[in-house]
């Protein structure tokens, strides 16, 4: 069975809840190669005292660990908020095949800077349950204000 790209985005929702119920800005990601998931992650920034850890970075890192190398040309990143510019500068040396988002970042999201931070290679596609990964990041920073 070939699962769509909305099934995996669900999943990477499964991950955002998981980091809004430890008090983490409500980003999560998964990292799919041949119709499976080889990598779960969330972001763990107030965890690991590491402003670096954003879903999408230690998502890559497993991947990585799963596959054994460091390309991730065959695989698709989930995440549930459009990545920053670090991401998609990570993004890019993965040589990551596709980039799948939710909700757009109209503060620090990527595209702000333009396509060219990503592999030539990379295909795009946002929106996908864009408001079901909107919502909760607008419910996570409603309690924070």
């Amino acid at each position: 069975m070939i699962f769509s790209d909305e099934y995996f985005m669900k999943k990477a929702l499964e991950q955002a809840q998981l980091a809004f119920e430890k008090n983490e800005v409500p980003v999560g990601a998964v990292v799919v190669c041949q119709n499976q998931i080889i990598a779960r992650a969330y972001n763990l920034t107030e965890t690991l005292n590491d402003v670096t850890a954003h879903a999408e970075m230690q998502a890559f890192t497993a991947a990585a660990n799963f596959i054994g190398g460091k390309y991730l040309n065959e695989c698709t990143l989930f995440v549930t908020l459009e990545p920053c510019v670090m991401c998609a500068g990570a993004a890019y040396w993965t040589q990551l095949a596709r980039l799948v988002y939710g909700a757009s970042d109209i503060k620090r999201g990527f595209s702000l800077q333009g396509k060219h931070l990503l592999h030539p290679k990379t295909e795009v596609v946002g929106g996908v349950l864009e408001n079901e990964c909107s919502s909760l990041v607008k419910e996570f920073f409603k309690h924070k204000r």
